[in-house]
């Protein structure tokens, strides 16, 4: 008897050895381990046999069912990485460099992880916006119309051929999108990359990051703003770091202007990062221009909202004391494992 088994085992593994493309596996599980399969019969036939070795012949034969059923599911995950990598190419030449530990986040992620988790604690949104986006969502409406001057302002990456499509140059269409889609009240911020046809210096890049954040409701005023924007200024560079808001046009808001914080590393006594000043320039801010809101969706007369914008480049350049913004996007090693 344990012969047949044996013999039955050595059938079901030469079964497998020899699959063929297209063969079904689950044809040959019922051939062999199903309910009226081979093994299932032969297990039958021990009815026949004295008690003694129907005991030793049922442990055996639980042995070589085991066995059957390993080879199986060994078959099944052959042939499901073999699905997985059907029609691909691999370079079996490619050398395997060892690899020296764990990564670790960019700073301007880790800038913007830390912004992400304040802003959501006092309820706002995080949303995301296309890259390539349209001339009406990037300039018309945020109150930019085709003469005005605040476009050269941010000489832009146009597409050759679509002269209405351009690489944003601020992550700011996204508020117009953002009431569109949710209305008010709405609170969000947009974090995201930036495009600008600017020569590139220790200060300036062609491609930078901006966080953007919009609150709308009713009753919104200055006072709302400069709270929120005091409470990201120490949480970023500490509890005794001050804030003060300067007029500036923006073209999107009414009243506009710039919002600095104390130098991190004079502590406002003047420093030449801060130009002797004390202060830093950090974002711009305002209260949403009624000719935003309207193009939002929402009503002016009933609700008012405030927006701002921080460069989290310059951000992580200030918070890490970093001097030269083209070494944010430069990949070397170097310099992005001291953080």
């Amino acid at each position: 008897m344990k012969s047949k088994f044996e013999e039955l085992k050595k059938t079901f593994e030469a079964t497998l050895a020899d699959l063929k493309d297209g063969v079904d596996l689950e044809e040959i599980k019922n051939k062999f381990l199903g309910r009226k399969g081979h093994l299932a019969l032969l297990m039958k036939e021990m009815a026949e046999l004295a008690d003694d070795e129907r005991k030793e012949i049922g442990k055996f034969a639980n042995v070589i069912k085991s066995g059957m059923e390993a080879g199986f599911a060994k078959a099944e995950a052959a042939r499901r990485v073999s699905q997985v990598f059907e029609g691909e190419w691999l370079d079996v030449t490619e050398p395997i460099f060892p690899a020296e530990g764990r990564g670790h986040l960019h700073p301007i992620t880790q800038i913007t992880e830390e912004l992400e988790d304040l802003f959501a604690s006092m309820g706002f949104m995080v949303l995301d916006g296309p890259e390539l986006e349209s001339d009406f969502y990037n300039f018309t409406a945020l109150n930019i119309p085709p003469t005005h001057p605040a476009r050269d302002m941010q000489d832009s990456f146009y597409i050759k051929g679509h002269p209405d499509q351009v690489m944003r140059t601020q992550t700011s269409p996204v508020q117009v999108r953002a009431m569109q889609k949710y209305g008010a009240p709405i609170r969000v911020i947009v974090p995201g990359r930036c495009f600008r046809n600017e020569a590139t210096d220790a200060r300036h890049e062609h491609t930078f990051y901006q966080l953007e954040g919009l609150m709308v409701d009713k009753d919104i005023n200055l006072g709302h703003m400069k709270g929120v924007l005091e409470e990201v200024a120490k949480h970023l560079f500490g509890p005794a770091a001050k804030t003060r808001l300067r007029p500036k046009f923006y073209p999107f808001v009414e009243p506009g202007m710039r919002g600095e914080v104390t130098c991190f590393l004079c502590q406002g006594q003047g420093c030449r990062v801060c130009k002797k000043t004390g202060w830093l320039e950090v974002l711009g801010a305002g209260l949403v221009h009624p000719t935003v809101l309207k193009e939002g969706g929402v009503d002016p007369e009933k609700y008012q909202g405030f927006a701002f914008g921080f460069g989290l480049s310059r951000l992580a350049m200030l918070k890490y004391a970093i001097d030269d913004a083209r070494l944010m996007q430069g990949g070397d090693e170097r310099f992005l494992k001291q953080f």
